[in-house]
């Protein structure tokens, strides 16, 4: 090995060593995936921490999307920045509830910059992100994955190596289905516990004739979960509302409390909250 190859070793090392740190001040890290983009896992992952935080949690959210980051915009926070504080940390965002968010796009100098990179300077973007971001003392970190299982979520699951668990997003349509197999089977090979799937977009209930049509086609969430024997978390029906709370930057779940798709996330948040406290007893 050569002195530069030895150095940058060492340098990663170190990295790690920070990452695991941080990670120690973190009671319960959930990774949000889904092998297909355009499932709204964004949109669930903000409103699963706005519940949390509702909860009486502390939560951060980690946008992990490098090049596709939205959880500013759905947080009405597109137009903040990061910085760092007195010992060089990277403090994050604070939005509604005290929800710490980080993300790309609070780096990125207009909302038309694309972030134009290769494998490794990610992976080494997200383990700054890990290893520099002052989090402090978290109850939970929700981890907003880009769609696949490449660079992004490997990097984060073998530096951090305890998870609590991944929700796993889909939508009725066979083609999700198919890719979020993939999505599963990427879990468990890197031993990660599977807390359940959340079928999205599950159907829309006329207001005026209260008849429900299945646009995305039915039942596609709980085929997944039978057939790959793990925990159907429930369906979140489609709400025109939902898109513009994500456009104009404001919570779903906090605005329309009473909607069946927000007491539907409420109810799977309560699930989720009792499978971790199931493992942890």
């Amino acid at each position: 090995m050569s002195k530069g190859d030895l150095e940058a070793f060492r340098r990663y090392q170190e990295l790690l060593r920070r990452v695991k740190e941080r990670a120690s001040r973190i009671k319960h890290v959930i990774v949000v995936m889904s092998g297909k983009g355009g499932v709204g896992k964004s949109f669930i992952t903000a409103n699963f921490a706005a519940v949390l935080a509702k909860r009486g949690f502390t939560v951060g959210i980690l946008d992990a999307d490098m090049h596709g980051p939205s959880i500013p915009k759905i947080l009405g926070l597109e137009d903040r920045k990061l910085y760092t504080n007195e010992k060089g940390e990277i403090v994050p965002v604070e939005g509604s509830l005290k929800v710490k968010v980080v993300s790309m796009d609070f780096l990125l100098p207009g909302e038309n910059v694309p972030v134009i990179w290769r494998g490794p300077i990610k992976t080494r973007a997200i383990m700054q992100f890990l290893a520099e971001v002052d989090w402090g003392d978290l109850d939970f970190l929700l981890i907003d994955l880009p769609p696949g299982t490449g660079d992004e979520p490997l990097t984060i699951i073998q530096c951090l190596g305890r998870i609590a668990g991944a929700v796993i997003i889909t939508i009725p349509t066979e083609v999700s289905q198919h890719v979020v197999k993939k999505a599963v089977t990427f879990a468990r090979q890197l031993n990660i516990p599977i807390l359940g799937i959340v079928e999205n977009m599950s159907g829309f209930t006329c207001p005026e004739s209260n008849r429900t049509y299945y646009i995305f086609g039915r039942g596609g969430g709980e085929k997944i979960a039978k057939e790959m024997n793990v925990r159907f978390l429930g369906s979140i029906p489609i709400d025109p509302r939902i898109a513009d709370s994500c456009d104009k930057g404001f919570l779903f779940v906090m605005e329309y409390t009473e909607a069946p798709a927000a007491r539907k996330i409420e109810e799977i948040v309560d699930e989720i909250l009792k499978i971790i406290e199931t493992q942890n007893s």
